[in-house]
């Protein structure tokens, strides 16, 4: 694994995309939680290798990043800093920022182009839940901004609705954390201590859920109407390279159902 990660770092060295006005912003939302509520206390922290690596790519193109959470204050992380996520933590601000996340009604959708939600469980249990987070992110979108996601981060906004009342994923392809590998993992007992599956919600909410047995390479980045995500972490830097490349669109890709590699 830290071959792979250290891999990804040197490949993203080598993003060349344009600059942009600095005072554009992306919203990173994370999860407060550290464990999952059980005896035997789970781990429901953020992923960091599904967030440094996103932070990383939006910081270093000229965007303004800020962090929300259900409570503000300090998102924990899981997974040592190694590569990238060692470099942005080191140089780019990364855990400064991501210790001072703002409350919901600190954080105003208009300020913002964009937003990532990375990998971990807590997200499932206190944003996926969270109507004024929720709210936030479909008003973003709304306004023609991009979502991204990385793993169980699609399960976070799985719930949003617009204002015609449909769910934001309704007919779009989208892919989250597989069924298939939950159900193989013990990190969660099997998917047993989850509120929902993020594919199961997913797909519950109109989505047409992207996972291991539909697509050819299970990393690769899916991009629907504004909507980019990714099932696994080795991806999620991919994911923020292609939704700087989105909101760097004067118009809006014509081919509305794009799978990227």
């Amino acid at each position: 694994m830290k071959n792979l990660i250290m891999a990804l770092s040197i490949m993203l060295t080598c993003f060349a995309l344009p600059s942009i006005a600095s005072d554009t912003k992306i919203l990173i939302v994370a999860s407060n939680l550290y464990d999952m509520g059980d005896v035997d206390k789970h781990d429901a922290r953020n992923n960091l290798w599904e967030y440094a690596p996103p932070y990383h790519i939006f910081v270093s193109h000229g965007y303004d990043v800020d962090f929300a959470s259900p409570a503000g204050g300090t998102v924990p992380f899981m997974m040592d800093p190694i590569g990238i996520s060692s470099y942005t933590i080191k140089y780019e601000g990364f855990m400064n920022r991501a210790s001072s996340s703002l409350k919901p009604d600190q954080v105003d959708p208009r300020g913002y182009v964009a937003v990532f939600i990375g990998g971990g469980y807590g997200t499932l249990f206190d944003v996926a839940s969270n109507q004024k987070l929720l709210d936030i992110m479909a008003k973003i979108y709304e306004r023609g901004g991009v979502i991204g996601s990385s793993g169980h981060g699609a399960g976070a906004f799985a719930n949003v609705k617009l204002k015609n009342g449909n769910f934001l994923v309704k007919g779009k392809r989208v892919a989250g954390f597989p069924n298939s590998t939950e159900r193989e993992k013990d990190w969660a007992k099997q998917g047993t201590l989850l509120p929902f599956l993020v594919e199961d919600q997913l797909s519950k909410n109109g989505a047409l859920t992207i996972n291991k047995e539909n697509i050819d390479d299970k990393h690769a980045v899916i991009i629907d109407d504004r909507i980019v995500s990714t099932m696994f972490l080795p991806s999620a830097a991919l994911v923020a390279k292609e939704m700087i490349i989105l909101l760097e669109k004067s118009e809006q890709p014509k081919n509305k159902n794009t799978l990227r590699k």
